[in-house]
């Protein structure tokens, strides 16, 4: 007799998916001039759409994510920002 509190087992299997994670960071800010997430690197419309897309595009995304931090110069501010006469 079980007490209920164990839910490992054939109940677990309805919730596993064989899906592509998102690469959502929880750091969400989007770049002004860039467009893109600060934290994951998608564009809003990659965002708005991700649970909709097929796996295949969701990997094909996640392979170009990388590639676009460079985007993402770090601006420094303060006296280290200004242009030197």
């Amino acid at each position: 007799m079980s007490d209920g509190g164990d839910r490992g087992g054939a109940e677990d299997e309805v919730w596993r998916r064989d899906e592509v994670d998102s690469p959502c960071v929880r750091l969400c800010a989007i770049h002004p001039e860039a467009r893109i997430c600060v934290g994951c690197y998608r564009t809003l419309d990659e965002i708005a759409a991700w649970s909709r897309l097929a796996p295949a595009t969701r990997r094909g995304i996640m392979a170009g994510l990388a590639a676009r931090a460079p985007l993402l110069a770090r601006r420094r501010g303060g006296r280290a920002g200004r242009a030197q006469p």
